[in-house]
């Protein structure tokens, strides 16, 4: 990764685990210290952020590599891979804009500091102890892993966690 690219820290876990709302939790704590914070989240499923009829889909219809869509509100750049392999994470990181770090969700096997997210009764397996780079767990139930624990809604202390970790502990640059 270059000089440029932000720290991240992983979020990891099975499909319904509650990963996206432990993070909207640890985003708000960490947006409200004043830290610029951006997001990458993977998914196994097509994404389509585009409407068919409408000019941007039929721009990317008739074979735009990518389609930028803006207003006063937010924009969107579409990327179309067309048969290129999907980027991996350090690529993606490259692509955003600067901030002070980066909250992945998905990418479970990327080499980078995670937060497993485990409930009580859920029928997968844990994914700790197999990713070494699992350093702490998220939990609604008692967890022996000889790693830092936290309830579901510690959203605080997972924010310093975080930080700690990345060693952003002197705040926001």
């Amino acid at each position: 990764m270059s000089a440029r690219t932000p720290p991240c820290f992983g979020f990891a876990g099975h499909s319904g685990s509650g990963k996206t709302t432990l993070m909207e939790g640890v985003i708000a704590a960490l947006i409200g210290q004043d830290w610029r914070v951006s997001v990458i989240k993977h998914t196994h499923h097509a994404v389509d952020l585009d409407q068919p009829g409408k000019d941007s889909f039929r721009h990317r219809a008739a074979g735009a590599a990518e389609v930028l869509i803006a207003s006063g509100q937010r924009w969107a750049l579409l990327h179309e891979l067309r048969g290129a392999p999907e980027p991996e994470l350090p690529v993606l990181l490259e692509r955003l804009s600067p901030c002070d770090l980066v909250l992945v969700e998905g990418f479970k096997c990327q080499p980078i500091p995670k937060l497993e997210i485990r409930r009580a009764g859920y029928a997968a397996p844990p994914l700790f102890p197999g990713d070494p780079h699992i350093v702490a767990l998220a939990a609604d139930c008692p967890v022996a892993a000889g790693l830092p624990v936290f309830g579901l809604s510690d959203y605080n202390r997972i924010a310093a966690f975080i930080l700690e970790q990345l060693g952003l502990n002197d705040g926001p640059k």
